[in-house]
Formats: C-alpha cells, structure tokens, sequence
C-alpha cells in the first residue's frame, strides 16, 4: 500500500463524511424542528402529522445501514450514473443512515430551550416562524453543534460498510488489508498506523465540535 493510496483513503473518509453529515442536517433539521413544533407541548401541536413524520424517522432508524445500502443502489445509480465502486456511491445511503437519526438530535436539543423564553417572546406577539428562528434555533445551537460532531463520527463508522460495494475509505482499507495478510495483519505497522488515523480522524471531530461550541456558548460566568 502506497503513500498516496493512504491520503486517497484519508481524502475519501474526510470528503464522505463531509459532505454525508452537511447533506443530513440539510433533511434532518427542517424534520426535527418539525418534530418539536407539532409535538404535544410544540409551538403548534399536530398529533397526526407529529405521529407520521415520527414514525418515518422511527422507520428509518431502524433499518441496519448495509441493509439501506443495498436498498439504495437503484438511486445511487440513477444520480450517479453506477450504483457502487466509487466513493461517492455511498453519500445516499449515508444520509439516509444519518436522517433519522438527525432528526431525533435536533428535536431533543430544541426541546431543551426553556419554556419561559418562548413564552416571553410568544407575549410580544412573535409568531411561530419568529420564535424558531429567534429563540429555538439560537437557544439551541451549542447543543446542535454538538450533535453536529456526534453524528459526523456516527457517519465515520457507517463508512465501514463501504468494503461491501467498493466505495473505498480508510476503513474498508483496514479491512481490505486483513483480508490480504490474514496471517501477520497484527504484526504490521501499517495496519495499526491506520487504526491510528481513524481515531486520530475521531478525536478532531469531536475536538472541533467542543471549540465550535465553547465559542458560539454565551452561558459565561461572571467574575
């Protein structure tokens, strides 16, 4: 394995988780926020509504991330032009792995907002459209951003099932590379040199998510 067949596998991972996270919250906010408005105590309650796009959700959480793949290739291959073999033939599967999963993040974190502050503004005559994009979101962002990291490395693992439809990846790398010295593979310094990096890749995440979050964190401590 080659130096630059390395830092195509690091490029890969990076660019998939990426671009599979962004493309998660970009379905996943809108439905959390959803989720919280039409829950019982949301902004504007909606039993049928909360009830159908919870058990969309639900559903989707369910269903085991090679099992969405494989249901996926049709589309895959439809906005693609190929269904695997390239890193991009798992950006769907991996955004739809993430969705639900996104979803129920972004409703939690909303529904951590204290009520005295919606009620404040509700008193001003805000509407509803206001207090979310006044209060909720903005009251919510440290913990948003935090689950921004969470569901980046929950989508870093999912790149393991890459392996299965030749979607590369420094995962699927390891574990191609076991399969080729299935005798040593413990022995090699390579081996453990990309363990490394994988969890070097995990530890920046959530590294970045923790600083992200400590400055945009008003909450300080008067001295």
């Amino acid at each position: 394995m080659l130096f630059i067949d390395i830092l195509i596998m690091i490029a890969e991972t990076v660019g998939v988780t990426a671009i599979a996270t962004l493309l998660a919250y970009v379905l996943g906010l809108p439905c959390g926020v959803l989720l919280n408005v039409t829950g019982k105590n949301g902004l504007k309650p909606c039993k049928w509504l909360n009830t159908l796009v919870g058990v969309i959700v639900n559903i989707l959480r369910s269903i085991p991330c090679l099992i969405i793949i494989v249901i996926c290739i049709p589309l895959t291959r439809g906005v693609f032009g190929r269904g695997t073999g390239d890193w991009f033939t798992i950006l769907i599967p991996l955004t739809v792995c993430a969705f639900g999963f996104v979803s129920r993040m972004v409703e939690q974190s909303l529904a951590e907002v204290p009520a005295g502050e919606i009620e404040a503004f509700k008193s001003l005559g805000a509407t509803n459209f206001q207090i979310i994009k006044k209060v909720l979101l903005p009251e919510a962002r440290v913990s948003l951003v935090m689950g921004v990291a969470v569901v980046a490395v929950s989508i870093l693992g999912y790149t393991s099932f890459a392996y299965n439809i030749g979607a590369g990846g420094l995962i699927s790398g390891i574990y191609t590379y076991y399969t080729r010295h299935t005798g040593d593979y413990l022995g090699s310094a390579l081996f453990w040199g990309l363990i490394v990096i994988v969890v070097l890749i995990v530890q920046g995440i959530q590294e970045l998510g923790l600083f992200v979050a400590k400055k945009i964190d008003k909450r300080k401590i008067l001295k």
